[in-house]
């Protein structure tokens, strides 16, 4: 998911019934549709919600969906239901890419994509595109939180503008007034990331209407995720710093890696020229140590992007930052959709920030090199953010009787194995836990991982279900450091032949 580079920064579930929540009378029915990324005719559809679930005959808000129809004439009743990451994150826009993971899936099932309120066509409360901008607007402190003043002052502009209304509670009422439209008794989850915490909180609500549930990176509603994001982004960076010590390779190109960070940490702030990613242009920047340790924290996410901080770092502390600039660039921009940032701080103000004096175990200390500025950042900006107050239910994870799958990466930056193992716990006898231990953010996609994803979904029963055999996944290698390929020049091989 691309995100503006301030996000390098920062980043990246007891039933009750609440009136006038149920499905619209009016919800209209799907229609054929063309979705940007999809080959196929799918179908759209739309239900009518209210905004403020305490006042039913005040102002509605469109919730859309896409339903991407099953291949088999004699489909299955419960189809799959998509919750996109973030929070933030349009599942209509990542739906193209979900389709080439799910496709095995789709010949029985129908595929249901709903953008969450807030996010996407789904009464939207998105800020300006920031990436063509000056990078020291972007990266800026205060630069960076007027900006996010300014939007909110905007967004409450809006007819739907009530920040308090766009929780994860009310989101997955939501959800299932989609399911209740589509007629489908009971239906399949598959939640990344956030999704994780909406899926929970659905299967918290309505707990007989999942039949099978897949976690993928477990961020559970109690989590605190702007303290975590420090606690779990230098368990990652340690992980990654003794990985180029255990390797030959990593270690002899970089014998002093620890010491090339130490040293260029104690250089911060440095004021230098760099390369705008987007425009090309060359920029006067100031780089600070909450910078840095942002472009590495996206780097992290992936493994693969992950190779290529030891050589990132080494060059960094040599005064050569367009490695460590464009190695976060990269490591963003393979990951899809823009974040509608206004749902973003409205789910994390309320959900979040007024846990975050309380988050102070032994779990949730914070990192030596992030410290606690991903949480101050968020402290400053839930300050005047409209927030709800968030019921205590919300909270508590309860067994389910849905047969779960929860995965997680061993090297995930922010939601690694320690969410998962309680979050099984807590679910109860029908959960399973099963870790990549080489894997960073989001291991459905890998390898052997969509054929244990397709085999939990489509298993006969539960016990079919448990049975289900996982053991390829420890078997996912951990990339090599990487090595950057230079060529010994030849003066004489340009040179024209004599005639």
């Amino acid at each position: 998911m691309r995100r503006p580079f301030w996000f390098f920064w920062i980043s990246a579930c007891v039933l009750w019934t609440i009136p006038g929540m149920g499905t619209s009378a009016g919800a209209e029915a799907l229609k054929p549709c063309r979705v940007v990324g999809i080959k196929t005719e799918v179908q759209c559809g739309v239900v009518s919600r209210a905004l403020d679930p305490a006042q039913p005959d005040g102002t509605h808000i469109d919730v859309h969906y896409v339903v991407v129809p099953a291949l088999a004439r004699r489909k299955r009743p419960d189809p799959v239901f998509l919750l996109a990451g973030g929070p933030g994150q349009s599942a209509i826009q990542v739906a193209p890419m979900m389709l080439q993971l799910l496709s095995r899936l789709n010949n029985r099932r129908d595929l249901v994509f709903v953008d969450q309120r807030g996010t996407g066509r789904s009464a939207p409360l998105k800020c300006e595109d920031q990436r063509h901008r000056p990078l020291a607007e972007q990266l800026d402190a205060g630069l960076r939180d007027a900006f996010i003043s300014r939007c909110l002052a905007q967004l409450k502009k809006l007819p739907y503008g009530d920040l308090r209304h766009f929780t994860t509670t009310v989101a997955m009422q939501d959800i299932d007034a989609v399911r209740q439209a589509l007629g489908a008794p009971t239906i399949d989850l598959i939640g990344a990331s956030y999704g994780t915490r909406a899926a929970l909180e659905y299967m918290r609500q309505f707990p007989n209407a999942v039949r099978r549930s897949v976690l993928d990176g477990v961020a559970p509603p109690d989590m605190t995720l702007p303290v975590s994001f420090s606690t779990d982004g230098q368990t990652a960076f340690n992980a990654l710093l003794e990985a180029c010590e255990r390797e030959p390779a990593c270690h002899a190109s970089h014998p002093g890696l620890r010491t090339d960070w130490s040293r260029l940490l104690v250089s911060l702030p440095l004021s230098m020229p760099v390369t705008h990613p987007m425009t090309g242009q060359t920029e006067q920047l100031t780089i600070t140590r909450e910078i840095v340790l942002g472009l590495v924290r996206s780097s992290l996410y992936s493994p693969v992007a992950a190779s290529a901080l030891p050589v990132a770092i080494s060059e960094a502390a040599r005064g050569r930052w367009s490695a460590m600039i464009g190695l976060s660039v990269a490591s963003e921009s393979r990951r899809a959709g823009e974040l509608a940032w206004g749902m973003h701080f409205s789910v994390i103000c309320a959900e979040d920030a007024p846990r975050m004096k309380q988050a102070n175990g032994a779990t949730d200390i914070p990192g030596n090199d992030f410290g606690v500025e991903f949480g101050r950042f968020y402290a400053r900006i839930c300050a005047d953010w409209p927030r709800a107050e968030v019921r205590a239910a919300f909270y508590t994870v309860p067994p389910t009787p849905a047969s779960t799958l929860l995965l997680s990466g061993g090297l995930d930056p922010v939601t690694p194995p320690r969410h998962g193992e309680r979050v099984a716990l807590a679910l109860g006898s029908k959960a399973r836990h099963v870790v990549v231990p080489n894997a960073g953010h989001g291991v459905m996609a890998l390898g052997c991982m969509r054929d244990v994803l397709v085999r939990f979904i489509d298993a006969a029963d539960d016990v079919a279900a448990a049975a289900l055999d996982t053991g390829c996944a420890t078997r996912i290698p951990r990339p090599p450091a990487f090595m950057p390929v230079s060529a010994a020049y030849d003066g004489a091989a340009g040179a024209k032949a004599a005639p």
